[in-house]
């Protein structure tokens, strides 16, 4: 039969004990290493990767306390933190063994064992030596990003008062486990403040879990945020953890949670209240340790007075309150925003960088952008890719051509230099940067379009 791949370490002062373990699991995995002086574990982790350590308790001649395997179960676990470790022990040191496995021993082997025993336990320690590994890349997966993006507000782009104040009310809170209630309309970025609050907190090693409140339909809501039992309910197939326990040790993110139904404010209510889940179809209530940060697009204060949203729940998660302001609100942004996204969306499509010319980037600062910052960035992604000239002209952004058509060169005055450099910018973007086309089109030579576009830094 195939084998199964495993790298297994047995140590006993015992020589049967080794050989006699040696010979069955050498049928079933890969490798198999014995040792019988405990002292050689040091060296041997130094040199080998292991995914299971089979570990006697005593070691001395005559001993029973088995202070030698507690000892040694602590500096393995010291050296490798994943290594999982299975105790070898007699009958009269059950008690001990048991005490190891809430010091940090998977399970425990009894002598003389049986066959089938040995097997299923080695198999299941291997199956969760592969989990921490897993674990731990992660781990090291979100480390590694968040070391990319180490410096402070890296997702944020905003020089105004009001970002000014968003990014001083997180420095103030994210060190804390108070809940929080993000305000503001839809992309304004209300994600990426929750992110910043859980990565600037001593969470941050542990996961962040983001749910839609407005995509869980009533009849989910129970099985999606606490979790079920296997037959539950008829698609119930297997038991299945809820997002509250999911993200126990860590943060959970409650998006548009203004949406949710008196009935359903009632059991997250209660949840919160208890630091308890319960799983649908099971009496038995789990502990949680969440942070947990709420945000809506809706004027829930408003809610609360119209008796459309508990205000004892609202008082439950907005232990501090922050309201995203719209784009709308910090104009003085919008061109950091501008080049921030161009850079992003040059990069993604492998395009030599472009920028927007100022007729176009004035066009942006007037437009009073109804989906806020992702409106903004969707403007200049599809700019970016339909776009074949460097400068980026009013016409580039089709997202605009809604407004009137008195707007359509931004005539809101009549200097005419300003009007020149407006026409001159719309025949280049029509002609999509080709010279020769727009001078025609223009009524120009060649060198007088080339002047102009100096002059005007188009």
């Amino acid at each position: 039969m195939d084998k199964k791949i495993g790298n297994i370490l047995i140590v006993d002062d015992d020589e049967d004990i080794l050989h006699a373990a040696r010979l069955f699991l050498k049928q079933h995995f890969a490798q198999i290493h014995t040792e019988k002086n405990s002292e050689k574990i040091p060296t041997l982790l130094k040199n080998e990767t292991y995914d299971v350590i089979l570990l006697d308790m005593n070691f001395a001649k005559g001993a029973s306390s088995g202070q030698e395997g507690f000892e040694w179960l602590n500096k393995i676990q010291e050296t490798d933190p994943s290594m999982v470790v299975v105790l070898i022990t007699a009958y009269g040191d059950v008690a001990m063994a048991v005490r190891a496995i809430k010091e940090g021993a998977m399970d425990f082997i009894l002598k003389p064992w049986q066959n089938e025993k040995l097997l299923a336990t080695v198999s299941a320690a291997i199956h969760l030596r592969r989990s921490r590994i897993e674990a731990d890349n992660l781990r090291l997966r979100q480390k590694q990003l968040s070391a990319d993006l180490d410096q402070p507000f890296h997702n944020f782009i905003g020089r105004s008062q009001a970002m000014q104040s968003v990014f001083a009310t997180i420095q103030k809170v994210a060190q804390t486990d108070a809940k929080v209630l993000i305000l503001g309309e839809n992309g304004t970025g209300k994600e990426l403040v929750a992110r910043e609050f859980h990565r600037q907190s001593p969470r941050a090693d542990e996961v962040f879990i983001s749910v839609d409140m407005g995509a869980i339909s009533e009849t989910l809501f129970e099985s999606e945020l606490f979790g079920h039992v296997k037959g539950a309910f008829t698609d119930a197939k297997d038991n299945r953890a809820g997002r509250f326990e999911i993200a126990s040790g860590g943060t959970l993110f409650l998006d548009e949670i203004g949406n949710l139904s008196l009935p359903l404010q009632a059991k997250l209510l209660t949840v919160l209240e208890n630091q308890t889940v319960t799983r649908l179809g099971s009496n038995k209530p789990l502990d949680i340790d969440v942070r947990l940060i709420c945000a809506t697009n809706i004027p829930i204060h408003e809610r609360v007075a119209q008796n459309n949203f508990r205000q004892d729940l609202l008082y439950r998660i907005n232990t501090v309150e922050i309201h995203m302001p719209s784009l709308r609100e910090r104009p003085e942004d919008t061109p950091l925003l501008v080049d921030h996204f161009l850079k992003i969306y040059c990069k993604k499509y492998h395009k030599s960088l472009k920028r927007v010319s100022a007729a176009a980037m004035k066009k942006l600062e007037k437009y009073h952008w109804p989906g806020n910052v992702r409106e903004l960035q969707h403007a200049l992604e599809r700019a970016v890719i339909m776009s074949d000239s460097k400068v980026l002209q009013p016409p580039d952004f089709f997202l605009l051509a809604r407004e009137t058509k008195e707007d359509a060169l931004f005539f809101d005055n009549y200097n005419l230099e300003e009007i020149e450099r407006l026409v001159i910018g719309k025949a280049i973007s029509k002609h999509k940067g080709n010279i020769s086309h727009a001078s025609r089109e223009l009524g120009l030579s060649r060198t007088a379009l080339y002047r102009r576009l100096e002059k005007y830094g188009l």
